[in-house]
């Protein structure tokens, strides 16, 4: 084996087109996980108000059917 053939590496146009094919790989995927986290978002605060219609019922169930009072300042 030559010397030539030992030091070849990767060309220029090589590097340049994966590193294109990783940016369109990004620019698909970012949208994608920025709606997962926004789905996400959405859910937990679905589950927090769930919780606390829970909470406001039970303490209904509690104290005769009154709701707690709201204090406003």
């Amino acid at each position: 084996m030559s010397a030539s053939r030992r030091l070849r590496g990767f060309t220029l146009i090589e590097l340049l087109v994966v590193i294109a094919i990783i940016a369109i790989l990004a620019a698909i995927l970012f949208p994608v996980f920025a709606r997962a986290r926004e789905n996400a978002r959405k859910a937990t605060c679905q589950s927090n108000l769930k919780q606390i219609c829970m909470g406001l019922l039970q303490y209904a169930q509690d104290y005769d059917e009154c709701l707690p009072f709201l204090y406003q300042s």
